[in-house]
């Protein structure tokens, strides 16, 4: 019996099954503390006691996966996190343990309605939660358990902390029941050089002593547990230059959600930031910040990058993504409706006053600031959307080509904006009508489906008629296999997280243009 997932990192590695522990069940809400206060004040302590261990465990490692740890740490110090636990403990009685679990399904239940790279997020929050309730608890937390041979790992879902703390010489293969192309783990297995699976439905029911594993195929089979010799690329060397052989100029950017992932982006190499997410000031407010919180807030992003390029995303909210403060009603089918730039079109002053910040924060840094729209749909909202920004006293704006139509009229709308950038992601969700989150059709949202691509190429050609950049902010960028490929198709600039970037680096700088084009031709 064999069976199938999505391959995202290549590779084949055969030898015992080893499974990775869930997470923890959910605490009791009893015994009511006797001194609420005192249970309260238990929390922060934990939390800080888990974020040394992780800052410990990212000393140990460097590069990609230093920069991952160090974002997980961070994330355990969370203020707000801990913050919400605290205030179920005094507000609840409930003991410290279920405060937390409490406190992190708030936030990831935030995160889950966001979509995109922020559900994806999520199982950074789990794992945060796990660790500190566990901490509290006395007990271990789940987790990759210590490897003493070569094994293959099987999981439900590796949190990064784990992947990025992996021994590739441990480790032969990974593979996961959920997850997809664009997540975390795959990302890191390609960045580490391990073969992985993602989304193989029923791997956990497997019972044999061990895996063969096809990280290019995206096959699993059972085996007797022997080891065989695992056939993987080398770890990826690059030099920091955003470039091809020949010297063709592609620049390698990050995607960003906070200021720790831009300081992990800088440390990485990135050479600016493609996508700064700003709904993290969003999520957990019960009323919209203040211009000088945003203001601060982004400032803390765009510090790494004074004097780099830096896109920075507007608002992507919406009933499929809710914030406290916005009423955005019922929609029977939310993914369709009244979301990212949408919702500014009957609120103006909520777009004005975040572009006010934005301003502000450029300002302080330094950094070269350019915008963007989501969802944009016709060239009369890129036109909409340009105008607000530049009397923001914003010179660059574009737009998040990721609506088919979008694509279908990018000579229209880049006679309207500076520059737009393929967000890959929801692009090829709504050109193959397949849920990114859903491991059953994960297979259709593989970037290197010959529509997706076909559509790149279409609003590479208008961008390179027009004389404007086209980028690419999907993690289609983070596929060094793909990467040649969109630089073949006239993309002018690859977005990915951060831990992609020297194996996409060090691929393209292997490369020519004509061999991208080349390359392209075949693909699309």
């Amino acid at each position: 019996m064999s069976l199938s997932g999505v391959g995202v990192s290549p590779g084949r590695a055969e030898g015992p099954r080893v499974v990775v522990a869930t997470d923890l069940r959910k605490p009791e809400d009893q015994p009511v503390p006797a001194d609420l206060a005192e249970e309260a004040g238990r929390i922060a302590p934990a939390a800080a006691r888990v974020a040394a261990r992780l800052s410990d465990r990212a000393r140990s490692v460097s590069g990609d996966a230093r920069s991952v740890v160090e974002t997980t740490a961070a994330m355990a110090a969370d203020p707000a996190l801990l913050a919400s636990a605290e205030q179920f403990v005094r507000e609840q009685s409930l003991p410290a343990p279920r405060a937390v679990w409490e406190a992190a399904a708030k936030f990831m239940a935030a995160l889950e309605a966001a979509g995109g790279y922020l559900a994806e997020r999520a199982r950074d929050v789990a794992d945060v939660r796990d660790r500190i309730v566990a901490d509290l608890l006395g007990v271990a937390p789940p987790g990759v358990p210590e490897l003493t041979s070569p094994s293959v790992l099987v999981a439900r879902d590796l949190a990064p902390a784990d992947t990025a703390g992996l021994d590739p010489e441990l480790v032969l293969a990974l593979v996961t029941e959920e997850g997809g192309p664009t997540s975390h783990t795959a990302i890191l297995a390609r960045a580490l050089g391990i073969p992985a699976v993602v989304a193989c439905s029923g791997v956990l029911a497997v019972e044999s002593p061990g895996l063969a594993v096809d990280g290019a195929a995206g096959t699993v089979s059972p085996s007797d547990g022997s080891v065989r010799a695992a056939s993987r690329k080398p770890r990826a060397e690059w030099d920091g230059v955003g470039a091809l052989a020949d010297g063709h100029p592609v620049k390698l950017l990050a995607n960003v959600g906070s200021a720790a992932d831009a300081r992990a982006a800088a440390d990485a190499g990135a050479e600016g930031i493609g996508l700064f997410r700003t709904e993290f000031c969003y999520l957990s407010a019960a009323e919209e910040p203040s211009v000088d919180a945003q203001r601060a807030a982004y400032a803390a992003v765009l510090a790494p990058f004074a004097g780099k390029p830096v896109i920075v995303r507007t608002l992507d909210a919406g009933s499929d993504k809710p914030l406290a403060f916005l009423d955005m009603g019922d929609e029977p089918n939310p993914a369709l409706g009244v979301r990212g730039v949408r919702v500014a079109f009957d609120r103006p002053e909520l777009l004005d006053r975040q572009l006010t910040a934005i301003a502000g924060a450029a300002a302080d840094t330094g950094a070269e600031l350019s915008v963007m729209a989501p969802m944009i749909a016709t060239a009369a909202e890129a036109r909409w959307f340009a105008e607000r920004a530049r009397a923001a006293g914003i010179a660059r704006a574009g737009v998040m080509i990721e609506v088919p139509a979008a694509a279908l009229c990018a000579r229209e709308i880049l006679a309207e904006v500076d520059f737009v950038s393929l967000g890959t992601n929801d692009l090829a969700q709504y050109v193959f009508a397949a849920d990114r989150q859903l491991g059953a059709v994960a297979a259709l949202n593989d970037p290197s489906q010959t529509a997706l691509l076909r559509l790149v190429g279409m609003v590479a050609e208008a961008g390179a008629a027009a004389g404007k950049p086209v980028g690419v902010c999907g993690e289609a960028a983070a596929d060094p296999g793909l990467a040649p490929v969109l630089t073949g198709l006239g993309v002018t600039s690859l977005s990915m997280n951060s831990a992609a970037l020297a194996s996409v680096g060090a691929t393209l700088r292997s490369v020519d243009l004509p061999g991208c084009r080349e390359a392209a031709a075949k693909a699309s």
